[in-house]
């Protein structure tokens, strides 16, 4: 089974490491750093996430996806999520299975952007939790 990552757009659905071109994975590896430093999540939650398959309400996570989000160009400034510049950014072999899921979910509207983004996160997760993974 293929999984996908967020790097949400790269922003929703990227394949792991086995499908990323070498330049894709430069990228996811490098945002990931990114946002763990700026937000401080662990990187034990990242992986419980992925290894639970359930979205853990923790503010560092939420900041985190947020993060992610606006490295990749896809919230506004006040948590909204693009959810046509998420859309546009996604690989062909991509979008036949995450776009339905985007649309669908939307953009989630939470207290603060940090909680938006995580909602809408949620939102995919819980959609198809076989092919969502946190990078």
């Amino acid at each position: 089974m293929v999984k996908y990552s967020i790097i949400f757009a790269l922003c929703l659905y990227l394949p792991t490491v086995l499908c990323l071109p070498e330049e894709m994975q430069e990228l996811v590896t490098m945002l990931h750093g990114t946002c763990v430093a700026e937000t401080g999540v662990s990187e034990d939650l990242i992986v419980r996430v992925n290894k639970e398959k359930k979205m853990i309400d923790d503010d560092k996570l939420k900041c985190y996806i947020k993060c992610l989000l606006t490295q990749t160009a896809c919230i506004s400034d006040d948590g909204v999520v693009d959810v046509e510049a998420t859309i546009a950014l996604l690989p062909d072999e991509m979008r036949k299975v995450s776009e339905p899921i985007i649309r669908k979910c939307g953009a989630k509207m939470g207290a603060n952007p940090c909680e938006s983004a995580w909602l809408t996160h949620k939102c995919y997760m819980e959609s198809n939790p076989d092919v969502y993974e946190l990078i």
